[in-house]
């Protein structure tokens, strides 16, 4: 996984993106993030971590058509790239790696 260092944080917002599909924008992204963590985070936080990840190279984002609801605003959607998938199924070894080499002991499992 040399070089291809991923914070807790822009791991969340990936997985959160996946489970999102077709349906990750920043307020969809806020509110999975607070419903399935109980984490809240600013909306400054959490469009610096998708700015870092989209020159990381590890999303892409387009903008949605401007509705009436919005005032006229387009919602900016997320997706991963096909390296983005691969940093996170690097970081999901890593971690079950890991994991399988903690002895039960050590975590009151006996």
């Amino acid at each position: 996984m040399k070089g291809t260092y991923l914070g807790e944080f822009e791991e969340l917002l990936l997985l959160v993106i996946l489970i999102l599909a077709e349906e990750a924008y920043g307020v969809s992204i806020k509110e999975e993030i607070h419903r399935r963590t109980d984490r809240s985070i600013s909306r400054g936080a959490l469009h610096t971590s998708l700015t870092r990840l989209e020159k990381k190279g590890y999303i892409t984002s387009d903008f949605g058509e401007a509705t009436p609801v919005r005032g006229g605003r387009r919602k900016k959607y997320y997706t991963l790239t096909q390296e983005g998938k691969k940093v996170l199924e690097a970081v999901r070894n890593l971690r079950e790696n890991l994991w399988k080499a903690v002895p039960n002991y050590k975590l009151g499992l006996q």
